[in-house]
Formats: C-alpha cells, sequence, structure tokens
C-alpha cells in the first residue's frame, strides 16, 4: 500500500473504530461484533506501524499506553472544582430555594429554572481540550485548588473522546468536567475474576474506580473498563449562557451526558425529580447517591457567587444509605486457592434493597475487632456500593448475656495448621500449599477456568469428585487421568468421560501466556502473565530471571517479583512443572510469535526520553519484535541508545563515554524498514 492509500485508509479506521466505540460505550449498542472490532484495530495498529508519521492525535490506538506512570504532576486547576453542600430533607430544599430568591431579590412568584442531574458516585475529573478539539489532559479533583494530571489513564477511558468533532471553531480554551464510574456490571466481573485469581474483592464501585485512575499502569486501567458522564462546560470565551444549553452542547460534540438530567421549572418538579429517582436508583447501570440540583441561567449563577467552598447556585440532595437490623448467627472462615482466610458473616435472612441479604463481608481479624462482634449481636448490614452487603455497626444494647465475641482462628479451619500473617498485611493464610484440601481444589478450579486452560465440563463438583476419589491431587494429575477412573464418579458415563477427556487432551493447545496464569502463582493474574510472557517467552526464562531482571520488566514490583521467585524456588512446583512439559502442555511461546523479524538481529538497546510516534513501552515492544533486546540501564554491552525528547542525561553521558551509538527514533524506524 502506498503512503497516500495508507492514509486515506488509516483516517477511515479511526472514524470508523470512535464510531463504534460511541455506540458502545456512551449509546450501550453493539454494533458489531468484538472479534470484528478487533480486526479493525489490529489492520489500524499494522498500518500505523509502517506508516508512523500518518498516526493521528485521535487514533484509538493511543488509548491504551504501557509504560508505568512513575509518579502523577500535581497541576493547579484554572477554576476551583468546588464542592456541593449537602441536603437531606425537603424542607432543606425549599428553604436553599429561599436563600436564592434572597439574593437574587426576587418575588414568591417568579420562577426559578433548575437542572437536575443524577448524582453518580464516582471520581470528579477536569478534561481539558485545545482549540483543534485534541485532548490535552485530565486532572482530578484532588483538594479542588490543585489535581492529579492522570492523563494515560484518562485517555483509555474509551467514552472519553480523544478529540472534540465540531462544525464551528472550537473556543481558545474548552473544559469539560465529568464523573469517572465503574459501572456495577464490570465492577461484579472484576469482583469475579479476582475471586478467581485468589485475590481480595474490592469493596465497592466508586473506590475501585478511584483507585484505578491512581495506577502507574494505563494497560491495567484499559482492562478495567471505567466510564466517564460529564456534567459541565467551562470556556473561554462563554459559548452558552445557561447549563441546560452547556449539557446540549456537549451532547453535540458527543461527551458521555447522563441521559437521565432534566430541566425543571420550579421547585415542585425538582421535588418530584427526587422522588422519582429515589424509587428508581436501583434500576440504574451505575450507582448514585443522591441528586445534584442547579440554577440553570449562567448570569444569575454569577450573582449567586460561591462559598469558600461550595457554590451558592448548586446543592446535592443525598439519599441516606439503605439498611437494615438483623442478627449475627454465625461466622464462618473460607480458605481460597491461595491460601488466603476470609470471615464471612451469617445473617438471619432479612430484606435489604429488594434482595434477601444473608451473608456479609467482614474483611479481616482487625475489622471484625473494630466492630466488636459477638456471636448472637443485632447488626446494621449495608450494600456497600449497593452490591457487596457488610456489616457496619453493632447494637451492643441488645447483646445476649453471656455472648461470645468472634475470634479470628489460630489454626486453618479446613486442615488444622497455624495460620501466618504477613507483615503489613490485613489477611491470615494457611502455609499448607500441598496439604489443604480447598487450597488444592481452588488451584485446580482456577486451572481449569475459562480463561485459564478452559477445561470444558471440569467445575467445581467434578474436581470436587475427583479429589475424593482420590484421583487428582494437583494440576498435573489431570493429564494422567484414565477413562475407567473417570467412570467411577457419580453420573459419568462413557460419553460424557471422553468429553472430559477431550477437554483435558484440548487444553494443551492453549498458549502459553494463559498457562502461566493458570499456574496460579500469587498476584500473577491474566493481565501480568501476559506482561511476562512477552519479556521471558519460555517458563524457563521466567525461572531464571532473578528479582531485580524480573523488577525491570513492565508492571512488575517488588511484591511480585517476590511471589515468582517463591514460587520457582518450591520443588513441589518445579516438578509439577516438568510432568506439565511431559504431558505436552505449552509452556514456551511459539518462535514465529517471538519477534516480528530479525532484522535487528539480538542488538541490546536501551531508550530514553519522549517519542513522538510510541510510548515508552510501545518503542520497547517495537525493539522486541523486530528481534532487538530491550535493557533498562547503559552498559558496555548495549549496542544502542534511542533518544527522544529530553533524554536522561546520565544514560546520554554513560552512551558517550562507552562509545555506544546513539540514534534517534527516526533512524530506529529506518533500521527496522532495511
Amino acid at each position: 500500500m502506498n503512503k497516500e492509500a495508507a492514509k486515506k485508509r488509516i483516517q477511515e479506521l479511526v472514524e470508523r473504530i470512535n464510531y463504534y466505540n460511541k455506540r458502545y460505550y456512551v449509546d450501550n449498542v453493539s454494533e458489531i461484533s468484538d472479534y470484528e472490532f478487533d480486526q479493525l484495530m489490529d489492520e489500524l495498529r499494522r498500518l500505523e506501524e509502517a506508516f508512523p508519521d500518518l498516526a493521528l492525535p485521535d487514533s484509538p490506538t493511543r488509548r491504551v499506553g504501557s509504560d508505568l506512570t512513575k509518579e502523577f504532576p500535581t497541576v493547579r486547576h484554572r477554576y476551583p472544582m468546588l464542592s456541593l453542600d449537602n441536603t437531606y430533607s425537603e424542607g432543606e430544599l425549599r428553604e436553599f430555594e429561599q436563600r436564592i430568591r434572597r439574593f437574587l431579590g426576587l418575588t414568591a412568584s417568579e420562577p426559578i429554572e433548575y437542572v437536575c442531574e443524577l448524582k453518580i458516585d464516582g471520581v470528579s475529573i477536569s478534561l481539558i481540550y485545545d482549540s483543534a478539539g485534541i485532548l490535552q489532559r485530565g486532572v482530578t479533583r484532588g483538594n479542588g485548588v490543585e489535581g492529579e494530571d492522570v492523563t494515560p489513564n484518562i485517555k483509555t477511558i474509551a467514552s472519553i473522546p480523544l478529540r472534540i468533532e465540531s462544525r464551528e471553531p472550537l473556543p481558545a480554551y474548552v473544559e469539560v468536567r465529568g464523573e469517572v464510574v465503574l459501572t456495577k456490571a464490570q465492577f461484579q466481573k472484576l469482583n469475579e475474576q479476582r475471586a478467581m485469581d485468589g485475590e481480595p474483592l474490592f469493596a465497592n464501585p466508586r473506590n475501585t474506580a478511584a483507585g484505578t485512575l491512581k495506577l502507574q499502569a494505563p494497560k491495567e486501567v484499559a482492562r478495567r473498563r471505567l466510564s466517564c458522564y460529564t456534567y459541565f462546560l467551562l470556556t473561554e470565551p462563554r459559548i452558552v449562557s445557561s447549563h441546560w444549553e452547556a449539557l446540549q452542547q456537549l451532547e453535540r460534540w458527543q461527551l458521555p451526558v447522563s441521559p437521565h438530567a432534566r430541566l425543571c421549572n420550579n421547585i415542585e418538579e425538582v421535588l418530584a425529580y427526587v422522588q422519582e429517582w429515589e424509587a428508581k436508583r436501583h434500576d440504574l447501570p451505575f450507582e448514585i447517591d443522591g441528586i445534584v440540583i442547579k440554577v440553570n441561567r449562567y448570569d444569575w449563577q454569577e450573582q449567586l457567587g460561591t462559598t469558600a467552598k461550595s457554590p451558592r447556585w448548586a446543592i446535592a440532595y443525598k439519599y441516606k444509605p439503605e439498611e437494615a437490623l438483623t442478627v449475627l448467627e454465625d461466622v464462618v472462615f473460607q480458605v481460597g486457592r491461595t491460601g488466603a482466610v476470609t470471615p464471612v458473616a451469617v445473617l438471619r435472612p432479612v430484606q435489604l434493597s429488594g434482595t434477601t441479604v444473608q451473608r456479609a463481608s467482614l474483611h479481616n481479624e482487625d475489622y471484625i475487632k473494630k466492630l466488636d462482634l459477638h456471636y448472637g449481636d443485632w447488626v446494621r448490614v449495608e450494600k456497600s456500593g449497593e452490591i457487596i452487603p457488610q456489616i457496619t455497626g453493632v447494637d451492643a444494647s441488645r447483646r445476649p448475656a453471656g455472648a461470645r465475641p468472634v475470634h479470628f482462628p489460630k489454626n486453618c479451619p479446613e486442615c488444622g495448621t497455624p495460620l501466618k500473617r504477613e507483615p503489613q498485611e490485613a489477611a491470615y493464610f494457611c502455609p499448607n500449599t500441598w496439604g489443604c484440601p480447598p487450597q488444592i481444589k481452588g488451584r485446580i478450579e482456577h486451572f481449569a477456568y475459562r480463561r485459564a486452560m478452559n477445561i470444558e465440563g471440569l467445575g467445581e463438583r467434578i474436581i470436587a469428585l475427583l479429589y475424593e476419589k482420590g484421583l487428582v491431587r494437583d494440576i498435573a494429575d489431570l493429564y494422567d487421568l484414565k477413562a475407567e477412573q473417570i467412570l467411577q464418579l457419580e453420573g459419568f458415563k462413557e460419553r460424557s468421560t471422553q468429553n472430559l477427556l477431550n477437554a483435558i487432551e484440548k487444553s494443551k493447545q492453549v498458549p502459553y501466556p494463559r498457562v502461566l496464569y493458570a499456574l496460579g502463582i500469587r498476584h500473577v493474574g491474566e493481565t501480568v502473565a501476559k506482561v511476562l510472557a512477552k519479556h521471558f517467552p519460555s517458563i524457563d526464562d521466567l525461572r531464571r530471571a532473578g528479582k531485580e531482571e524480573l523488577m525491570q520488566v513492565p508492571e512488575i514490583g517488588e511484591v511480585i517479583a517476590d511471589s515468582i521467585r517463591a514460587f520457582f524456588e518450591d520443588e513441589k512446583n518445579m516438578q509439577l512443572i516438568e510432568r506439565l512439559r511431559r504431558a505436552g502442555v505449552q509452556l514456551e511461546m511459539p518462535k514465529e510469535e517471538r519477534a516480528q523479524s530479525h532484522v535487528l538481529n539480538g542488538a541490546s538497546f536501551v531508550v530514553s526520553g519522549t517519542f513522538r510516534h510510541f510510548s515508552r513501552d510501545e518503542i520497547k515492544d517495537f525493539i522486541e519484535r523486530h528481534g532487538g533486546v530491550v535493557k533498562s540501564s547503559v552498559s558496555s554491552k548495549t549496542d544502542f541508545l534511542v533518544v527522544g525528547e529530553a533524554p536522561g542525561a546520565s544514560k546520554l553521558e554513560k552512551a558517550t563515554k562507552l562509545g555506544i551509538k546513539v540514534i534517534t527514533e527516526d533512524e530506529l524506524l529506518a533500521m527496522c524498514q532495511a
């Protein structure tokens, strides 16, 4: 394809993919399959790699960076992001209107228009666009005066356009404010995945969204699929005269706006809106904790002004969290596949937010002590983020005489092994990795999981039967199973037996990154496994990697590195891997997938600075896929130092001193096109 044809096709692909992203993330309409969408993205990536100077600033491929952001710069807001005063009653809302009338000198008969919006329970964000419509910066609210620049993470949110499309010239300064949220459905998926990975569950959608925006790995941010709803527009010069017009302008620019906002003509319509959504809030795909009410006219907003902390022209009506009172009947201590022991409250059934609640999270030993929890206590239960029930308090006045306090066990409730607690960790765990039944069965369940080895038909019940019969004690035992052994199990006939054996055989073709995930190394989830497989393309390469070498890999910190080293230092794990190897499980990347070409012929590269066509991690990936090796520091064994804008002075100085060739980004591209 020549350059002109490539330019045309890139433009077409960017427009199509951005359109499908908007339809999916903003309009909740899926017009094409995931496979078709991925094919378009792959074509665009290939074209941009072949013609990097043609890549557009709003290309959807730029949404998912790979660099670890070592720190988030602090940015001062041009206009403070003020908080809102709260109210909890109809009477206080009417007082709010009376204050407005006094300030503006309005009589009781003169109408005031309000805009009512759902108070989405998320993380406030400021988006700055330039006069060409390109997203320049995404900043958290912070303390209202200063926030953190989290632009790389903001760019991963598909509902936020990287460029505003407008038929009219844009103002010189455009600031859009909104709320970053995690939907209930996505929150549930993340927690299901974490449960499968043996990780502690997230507490609620809002905290998860806030924590996600602070992650130093944009790829992980992208995987969590945050959403955003915008609700405020600031421009210089001003182009609208009311808040309602601002919302309409945001929609015209195809920014995501909640469809539930309403223009109300008086306070009675406001109160009706508040009551309507108190009843309907549980049906929304995201969490809300109230309603925001704003005076519509901008000239009136300016007259009303602000206090030191909040605007006088807006207020938040907060819904009281739903809670129920019930009796704590028992506490069970569950052991997961990683050995972590989780306390779960067993409750007398009670209705809460439209569902019957019988169990609730107790988190850890410290939480139980803080509550001073006793068996038989009357406890207050809330739904954290309206999803996970948790005990928030105890009515000690109703405690039965002689009630026993709840104590965390000293020994594993399943195998009796003394529990351990790592320094600076809240959870206790059972160290009996190879002898604790729920850990053994949990690891096998994880191994067979659809996103791991995908052994169809091997679920929790069948694994329990195999374990009880003594047929399976570890994941490698699966590949030794014989038909006559499976036929012993309750409910198995010849056909179902053969189906299970076929599924186990088929799992031998599962690619190495998923096998690495399936091994169940603590802290090595699906995303980390892919990163590790890219940098260590065989299980033997990974086994030989030292802690420092592991920590040079993006997204691998000290905790993960220590966990990987501990896994390979366990002789039983090494025996397990050898058995999997003999069974034919894929324990390395196919050679053709390790590099796109060998033009760089194993040359050693170090990169420094910022680049026009690549993020730091993308340029490393580019080098590796063309047969090069990337190192983090300059040494006598380095062949090339690739420098971008503002390279590190120490790396440049050392390269010059050692006589290492320094090349630019364009020179690297030329080498790979040779």
